[in-house]
């Protein structure tokens, strides 16, 4: 299960950082930390992604930097939940991102 966990973190942390977002951590173990851009912005991506409610990933400050932290700790978990996890994460970033502009 642990190493299940940590490779499913890896896949998260993944398709993240193809996306463009910054990984601020070396994923190793069962979370990534994420940035979208400035505090602000990272804070109301974390916000609507409890809103919209497919997973639940909290705020954390990690050297200096705020940040969404991704733990991936439940032993039914797939890759199919990551993959939804991600593309709901994506999701809300992106229109973040594009309301923005």
């Amino acid at each position: 299960m642990i190493e299940r966990n940590c490779r499913s973190a890896g896949l998260f942390a993944d398709k993240l950082r193809t996306a463009g977002y910054s990984i601020l951590n070396d994923v190793v173990l069962n979370q990534v930390l994420v940035s979208f851009g400035d505090a602000s912005t990272t804070k109301r991506v974390i916000s609507e992604l409890q809103n919209e409610g497919t997973c639940w990933c909290g705020a954390t400050e990690w050297h200096g930097h705020t940040a969404m932290r991704i733990s991936v700790s439940g032993w039914a978990t797939t890759d199919e939940d990551v993959d939804q996890s991600a593309d709901a994460v994506l999701r809300v970033a992106s229109a973040m991102h594009a309301g923005a502009r």
